[in-house]
């Protein structure tokens, strides 16, 4: 039997929705082991003169308890 736990995270990017995302688990992977998967809840851009400046996304990430 296996027991999961859900938590939620929030990473940006100045790149990319991708590039937050990966970065976003690539950074929670380096506490937490057993990444399963993850659900993006939201997504935001940061704007500054008419532009987009930044990516925002919140995601809730899944890994597995032993």
């Amino acid at each position: 039997m296996s027991i999961a736990k859900t938590i939620e995270i929030t990473a940006s990017s100045k790149k990319s929705f991708d590039d937050a995302i990966s970065s976003g688990i690539a950074k929670a992977g380096q506490t937490l082991k057993g990444i399963s998967g993850a659900w993006i809840a939201d997504q935001a851009v940061e704007i500054a003169n008419g532009k987009v400046t930044g990516y925002i996304v919140r995601m809730r990430v899944t890994f597995v308890v032993k």
